[in-house]
């Protein structure tokens, strides 16, 4: 049995087509399955990286917008304290809660002498009124002359 020397017939041109004959004519399947995977693998890579990049953007649009959030609530909170602390507001605040004010001051000096001549703080002119709680609404500040105060209903 020995192989025939003429062209190939059948299976075995199919065979020859598919595996070169001669030693020096590298095979073309192995380098066309390595580029394939290497293009591949390349792809999907960079779909990981732009899926992480992408995610990592929403969470920074997120992380903006609660500081936006924040910092107008902070400037809210900050604007009802400038609010309370204005003289006008703590002198309001003070005489609904019964508070007059003081008289002349007097000092006393190193030596335990009394400088200024003090004096009494002046009776409130009205009584007290209890400031409104948060969930009733504000009652009105009228300032009353000594008359008889009115009763509530306590």
């Amino acid at each position: 049995m020995s192989p025939a020397k003429g062209p190939l017939k059948g299976r075995a041109e199919r065979l020859g087509r598919l595996m070169p004959s001669e030693p020096g004519t590298p095979a073309r399947t192995p380098f066309v399955l390595l580029v394939v995977v290497l293009l591949g693998g390349g792809l999907i890579s960079l779909l990981l990286l732009n899926s992480a990049l992408n995610q990592g953007s929403f969470r920074l649009n997120e992380l903006k917008n609660e500081t936006t959030e924040l910092t107008d609530e902070e400037q809210a909170l900050q604007r009802a304290v400038d609010d309370y602390a204005a003289p006008d507001a703590l002198e309001r605040r003070a005489r609904e809660l019964g508070m007059v004010p003081g008289g002349s001051p007097a000092f006393l000096g190193p030596d335990g002498k009394v400088l200024g001549r003090p004096s009494a703080a002046p009776a409130p002119t009205s009584a007290p009124t209890v400031p409104p709680t948060a969930g009733s609404p504000a009652a009105p500040t009228t300032t009353a002359t000594a008359t008889a105060p009115t009763t509530s209903g306590r």
